[in-house]
């Protein structure tokens, strides 16, 4: 597939562009390495301040932090870009101001840049998107997509406006969904072609031309989506639902938050599930209707199956359903129903 080069600026860079990237997760760590082996001079990197995780309460680097660190790059982790002074006497913007950017290129960097922060660089910030905008605007768009079954995505480079992902759209590449593609495969591949296309737009930039606006290609807004933030409340299965849009879950919710049911008071977490051709007669949704070493036939609520083929039970590693039925049998015998939810709705 070739990038759009309708909306990539023509002219060739007469000098390097000093460029501020700000970005946090692995993705973006993907998109920076990039930047570097292409060459680009990276003049500071942002992204968010380290977090405490596990029960330890450890404080750990995210990924951009990490690579910026090896790199020998200066890092700035600004809270929010209207804190105190620094050491220095300086608030995060004049920070900022003080690189002198041409560039800031933003990256799933986690945090809402106020208008003077996207003044600051000579020609604006442009953001990488995982999705075709103005399809899936927001914090989720990979697993948005999936969970909807939508057959194709891709990559936006944006120009950054005052709105959530609303800017003029620089240049555009798509990629297919497939029918076995996972939140995380999908994250893989989005992030790939993330790299190609921002060095595809930057190596046509021109400082001469003024701005990366030229002309950009306007959103439609009555076309526009939003990715809501995935929440782990949202991975519990509700097995009235038909059994395509639950297979679609179990896809767009792995590698995070996962999908989860219950067998009694046993959780489960459902890494990879099939649809199933055939129609099966059970009593309620959830019920568990066949079981044998390649999967566990499960009945929807539109008539439909589908069949996990890995599970994860807590205090566990994920395992294929031949692995968990030689501890865990007992579990999935006498036509059980999964789902807390159900179980909880008959009791009451």
């Amino acid at each position: 597939m070739s990038l759009n080069s309708s909306l990539i600026p023509k002219a060739s860079l007469s000098e390097p562009l000093k460029i501020v990237f700000a970005g946090t997760p692995d993705f973006s760590a993907s998109i920076l390495g990039s930047l570097l082996d292409h060459g680009h001079s990276i003049s500071a990197v942002y992204c968010q301040p380290d977090r405490r995780v596990g029960r330890g309460k450890k404080l750990v680097f995210g990924p951009v932090k990490k690579l910026a660190l090896e790199k020998n790059l200066t890092v700035e982790q600004p809270v929010k870009f209207n804190q105190d002074l620094d050491e220095e006497g300086l608030s995060p913007l004049e920070k900022l101001k003080s690189y002198q950017p041409d560039l800031m290129i933003v990256v799933a960097y986690g945090l809402i840049l106020p208008e003077d922060v996207l003044a600051v660089p000579k020609y604006g910030c442009v953001n990488i998107h995982a999705s075709l905008l103005p399809r899936w605007r927001g914090a989720a768009p990979i697993q948005r997509a999936i969970e909807q079954g939508d057959s194709e995505t891709g990559i936006t480079i944006m120009q950054m406006d005052k709105g959530l992902d609303t800017g003029n759209m620089l240049l555009k590449e798509s990629c297919p969904i497939l029918p076995t593609d996972t939140g995380s495969i999908l994250h893989d591949r989005l992030a790939d072609l993330g790299c190609k296309a921002i060095n595809k737009f930057l190596d046509g930039f021109s400082l001469s031309q003024g701005s990366p606006l030229s002309p950009g290609e306007v959103q439609d807004d009555n076309l526009a989506t939003y990715a809501h933030k995935l929440s782990k409340a949202e991975a519990e299965i509700d097995w009235r639902e038909s059994a395509i849009n639950i297979q679609r879950k179990i896809r767009a919710f792995n590698a995070w938050p996962v999908s989860y049911t219950y067998i009694g008071e046993n959780r489960l977490r459902i890494w990879q599930a099939s649809l199933s051709q055939d129609k099966f007669s059970c009593d309620k949704p959830g019920q568990i209707i066949e079981v044998d070493k390649k999967g566990i036939v499960v009945g929807c609520g539109d008539g439909y199956s589908i069949i996990i083929e890995q599970l994860q039970a807590d205090g566990s590693r994920a395992m294929s359903v031949a692995e968990i039925l030689n501890g865990k049998s007992q579990w999935f015998q006498g036509a059980a129903v999964l789902g807390k939810t159900a179980h909880l709705a008959e009791s009451n």
